[in-house]
């Protein structure tokens, strides 16, 4: 297949490690030289693989979107690779289909090949502000079922205590029927 990326990058991503294998040309001969690295995922660590991708001249780079793991990866090439780093974070399901691939090297360079051939097709990442404004949302709603639920238990209890509050205030947790909780509670 033409390789359509001359200098790219593949990033397996775990919670501890990355492991990153650049594909670039050989100017000595015609294959592709291939080197591999392993790095820890504490950032300072991540900026240091991101300035050795960007000292390999890499352009593009291919990681899974493996949980929340792939976000400081993706800060860090951003911050030091800047815009003439391309970063496509993939599905990674569509990554594993191929069988044969078992160890952490293997994976990072079967995404460098698939990417340096066009096969990959990187996810939609909104802009940071967008995702800013999901991620708030999103722990709204979480604390609101939390809440909800909070609340379905206290009931639980008041009702295995033969405490029927539900039957005397249309709304338990409104005005009224938190004055009568805080009269259970001894206020």
């Amino acid at each position: 297949m033409e390789v359509l990326y001359s200098h790219v990058a593949g990033i397996d991503v775990h919670k501890r490690q990355v492991t990153v294998s650049v594909r670039i040309p050989d100017p000595r001969r015609t294959v592709r030289r291939e080197k591999t690295r392993t790095f820890r995922t504490f950032y300072a660590d991540l900026l240091v693989m991101a300035a050795w991708l960007a000292e390999q001249q890499v352009t593009r780079v291919a990681m899974e979107s493996t949980g929340p793991y792939w976000w400081p990866v993706y800060s860090a090439l951003r911050e030091a690779g800047g815009s003439g780093m391309a970063v496509d974070v993939v599905n990674a399901a569509h990554v594993k289909a191929v069988p044969g691939r078992k160890t952490d090297v293997k994976d990072s360079q079967w995404l460098a090949r698939l990417l340096e051939v066009g096969l990959l097709r990187g996810s939609f990442l909104p802009p940071d502000d967008i995702r800013r404004i999901r991620d708030l949302t999103r722990y709204q709603t979480k604390l609101t079922e939390e809440r909800s639920r909070e609340k379905q238990r206290l009931l639980k209890v008041l009702e295995a205590a033969g405490i029927k509050l539900d039957m005397v205030a249309s709304d338990t947790f409104g005005v009224s029927g938190r004055s009568m909780l805080d009269a259970f509670g001894g206020r």
